[in-house]
């Protein structure tokens, strides 16, 4: 890892056009049959061209984030701030502090990778935790670990989350959570179905759950590519005092917002991910 991260950018971007790419799409196929069943229902509305167009968009980004995540690696605090920018962290900062926490709802867009940088965004002695799950594999498992927190946040499984965020709270330390909220669950434990990219479609409820359990405000990472390598990322605020929020509507609103998100920039967005496989 060390010795890659040390390689400059173009030189990633390099190998991500010419091996990893045809590689991928080419050669192996990478879920190839996954992206265009996806694509053709989210979008029954484009053409056969329109959506090969998107799909080789898509992987296109895909091969920008595995080398974006290794060459991030290495990357200075300072470098990454200008390649991630957030926007609208003043609001962001003050209902944190106010409430003394935090729930930042992503989802698998851009380089998801890149955005634990929040880190460097948030009031200081705000601590970022990163929900994850445990990879499979050991080797990747610690080099996800290390790539997530390289900036400063802390990685916890999402098994230990809820006990974490306890005991911040009873150390008068606040800390903000983030979490990926675009996978599918599983049906036994589908509680939230709401209208997304044509489809009624099952979504992780755990963001609207922790923000009403805590009183944390809840936010979307609104992100766009600027250009190859620069991300520009927007705090939308999906709810402020989430305790008086109907139960269901911050889940619904972070599909509404990131349908939004998908529809502007379509490419950027995890399409391997069998994510209507139980709607279907």
């Amino acid at each position: 890892m060390n010795i890659l991260s040390l390689l400059p950018l173009r030189v990633h971007y390099f190998f991500a056009d010419w091996l990893i790419y045809p590689l991928m799409y080419y050669v192996v196929r990478y879920r190839r049959e996954t992206v265009d069943k996806n694509l053709r229902l989210a979008f029954p509305e484009k053409s056969d061209a329109e959506r090969r167009e998107i799909a080789r968009g898509f992987y296109h980004q895909f091969c920008n984030t595995i080398v974006e995540a290794v060459y991030g690696y290495r990357m200075t605090d300072g470098e990454m701030r200008e390649r991630v920018v957030f926007e609208g962290m003043e609001e962001v900062n003050r209902l944190v502090d106010e409430a003394g926490g935090g729930i930042f709802m992503l989802a698998h867009f851009g380089n998801w990778e890149w955005m634990a940088s929040i880190q460097q965004w948030v009031s200081p002695g705000v601590t970022e935790m990163n929900i994850y799950r445990k990879l499979k594999s050991p080797t990747m498992d610690k080099l996800m670990l290390a790539i997530r927190a390289k900036r400063g946040g802390v990685c916890v499984e999402k098994q230990r989350v809820l006990r974490e965020m306890v005991r911040y709270r009873a150390e008068k330390k606040p800390v903000t959570v983030g979490l990926l909220s675009d996978q599918k669950p599983r049906p036994e434990v589908t509680r939230r179905r709401v209208p997304f990219l044509n489809r009624e479609t099952g979504f992780l409820d755990g963001g609207e759950v922790l923000g009403k359990k805590f009183g944390y405000p809840v936010f979307y990472l609104y992100i766009t590519r600027e250009k190859r390598g620069y991300y520009r990322v927007v705090m939308k605020t999906l709810a402020a005092s989430p305790k008086e929020t109907v139960e269901g509507a911050i889940t619904a609103s972070y599909a509404r917002i990131l349908e939004q998100n998908i529809r502007e920039q379509p490419a950027l967005w995890l399409w391997t991910h069998n994510r209507w496989k139980f709607e279907s």
